[in-house]
Formats: structure tokens, sequence, C-alpha cells
């Protein structure tokens, strides 16, 4: 491994084997890198605040490092259920988004992991202006601690579904995973964690390899081929039936159940004829299908099916033996779908309906 005297580091973006080698490479004892992410996991941004570090050793770790790279510049709240959205800055300048949400068994965060998105799909915000860098886990990890310290309450559960393609992003991502799961931090179980992708099927195949007991949760979209490609270019390199087959070695691997998420789009992919052809497509998998009422972006020409229509498709895919259940709507008068308030933040446009924070 490289030495780390040579950058400034992203203390939050360290394992602790990382911070006790940076800890021996300041003249400093293995433990103490142990305490240095502790005190980064319970949201600490000033070293000065670590009580247990020595003043010396403090002032050579504010020399190669920081504790936090970025800041919070507007929140929204809903007057409907409490969803928040957070718009952060970078430490370069760049802008990204995090959601969370309060449920009766806890507190969810909506982590983004790429500053835009290249996956280009047809009827979210977030990829209209493609895709700028991947965010270091550091950064994953920062939406995390700094939605944590805002409100006051522990975050319980975390879902990958912001702005990017997190398996775009895998190496960054797999390290957020195991950082947000170490015991001596946030210890956020594996099993409350969820993870969404568009369908990259190598590195499904890879995840599975780790065998972490995350939700998979897979951006279906469409029963079929010719339906996809018109709203998933991804579809184009891995097809329906290769992804399926990904997702069967993953459940094979992990013995997880996978989550297909549907979007419905009224008039395009939410014909009871739809239902029927995506039952048949999944018959026999150990699987959920989550119908989402459709997010409708005033770049995209689409619009939503209504929520009888959603309840009409769930029922056609119970009836014939998929699980499935109606998403409920978080947030929705604060556009919390990802890629929404960047983008608008960005072209300086405002909803005066939001209430604002800060």
């Amino acid at each position: 491994m490289k030495s780390f005297m040579s950058d400034s580091i992203d203390l939050r973006n360290c394992s602790i084997e990382e911070l006790e080698k940076l800890s021996v490479q300041l003249g400093e004892k293995k433990f103490r890198g142990k305490q240095i992410f502790e005190w980064i996991q319970k949201g600490i941004e000033d070293i000065d605040e670590m009580t247990n570090l020595s003043k010396n050793f403090k002032n050579k770790l504010k020399k190669v490092s920081y504790a936090n790279d970025m800041d919070i510049l507007k929140v929204l709240e809903s007057k409907l259920d409490g969803t928040r959205k957070y718009l952060m800055a970078l430490r370069d300048g760049n802008i990204i988004e995090s959601v969370m949400m309060k449920y009766k068994h806890g507190n969810t965060v909506c982590v983004s992991t790429q500053v835009g998105c290249k996956m280009g799909c047809g009827f979210c915000a977030s990829t209209i202006d493609g895709v700028v860098r991947n965010l270091t886990s550091g950064e994953i990890v920062g939406q995390v601690l700094s939605i944590q310290k805002d409100i006051g309450e522990r975050i319980s559960n975390v879902v990958l579904m912001g702005s990017g393609e997190p398996l775009d992003n895998y190496e960054g991502v797999i390290k957020f995973l195991e950082i947000i799961n170490d015991p001596l931090g946030l210890n956020i179980g594996m099993r409350n964690i969820t993870l969404s992708t568009c369908g990259i099927v190598p590195k499904i195949i890879d995840l599975a390899q780790k065998k972490l007991q995350i939700t998979l949760a897979v951006s279906l979209h469409a029963p079929n081929d010719e339906m996809r490609n018109k709203i998933m270019p991804i579809n184009k390199v891995y097809n329906i039936k290769k992804l399926l087959d990904s997702c069967e070695k993953y459940i094979k691997k992990t013995n997880r159940r996978v989550t297909f998420e549907y979007s419905l789009i009224r008039g395009f992919n939410d014909s009871l004829d739809n239902a029927l052809e995506l039952s048949q497509k999944l018959n026999g998998m150990l699987c959920h299908v989550n119908i989402i009422p459709l997010n409708e972006v005033n770049e995209r020409n689409l619009k939503g099916s209504t929520r009888e229509r959603a309840y009409e498709f769930q029922r056609i895919l119970k009836k014939n033996g998929i699980d499935a259940t109606v998403r409920r709507e978080m947030g929705s008068d604060i556009d919390a779908a990802c890629g929404q308030l960047r983008k608008s933040y960005i072209e300086r446009a405002k909803n005066n309906e939001y209430c604002e924070l800060k």
C-alpha cells in the first residue's frame, strides 16, 4: 500500500486498517487509528475535538488530512411526511443530493454514488447532464454522517438510490458498505442496506461473489426487451435474459431475494397485459416487485400512472404468484426523486412552496 503522506486525506474515506497505517506513518501507535475511526463515525468534523489524541498528534494529523469535505447548501422538508431533501457541496465544488425519509422502523437515508449519471434512463433527472465523476467512499459516508448530525437521530437504514449508478462506482461503493457496517462505526446492518442498479450484469455477478446480505434492487421497468430498450440504454448491452440470469446467480450465491423496481409510465408499460407478461418473466424466481408511481420530470415527456392502476397492476402480479407492493410516495411536494433538486439548483430555479430550513 502506498504512503498516505503525499496527499491531503479524507478521514471519512478510510477504513480502520488505513487509519492505523496512517497513525504509524505519523509516528504514533497503531491503536490510534481505531480511535480516529470512532471519532469520524461519531460525526466529529474538527480534529481538535478528538479529545483522546495528543495535541502533537492532532497537529500532525491536521497537516495531512481533513474530517469533513462537504457543506449542506439547502434543506427542503416535506410538509406531508417530514421527508428531507439535502443539497450538498463537495470539496471540489460539485453538488450532490441526498434524501432522508422517516419510517416507523427508523430513519432511512438515500445516498448518491456519483455526481450525475451516465446511464441515460429515459425517465430520470440525474442522468440528463451526464456524469461528472464517481464519489469516493468517504463522500458517500459523509452524506449519512452529515444528515445524522443534522437531524440529531440515528440513521438505521441506507438505500443507494440517489444520483448515479452504484455498480458503475463498484470499488467506492463496496468500501462504503464496509465502513458503514463496521461495529465501531455507524454499525448499519447489511440487511438494512439496499443497493439499486439498472443492471450492469458483470458487476451483479461480482457482487454475488461477496455474499453480502444487502438487498439488491434491480431497475427493470419493462416486461420485454423492445420496451426496455426505449427507456434504458443499458438493455442494449445486457438484455433482460442476461439480467435475469445474473439475478438467479446472485440469489443462488447469497440466498437473498431480489427486488425488481418497476416504475409505471402511463400508456407505456402499465397495461394489465404488461403485468401478465412481467409475471411470466419472473415466474419461479425468488423475487419481489416494487411498483413505483413514476416521479415526473419536467424535461421528460412522460406521465405517471394513477395509484388505482398501480394497485390493479399489483393484483395481476400477485394473482400469478409474484410478490408485489406499491411503493408509498415520500416527499412528493419537494420533488424527492433523485436529480431534481440538483438540476433546479444549478439552473437557479426555485419553488416557493418549499419549506426552506437553511
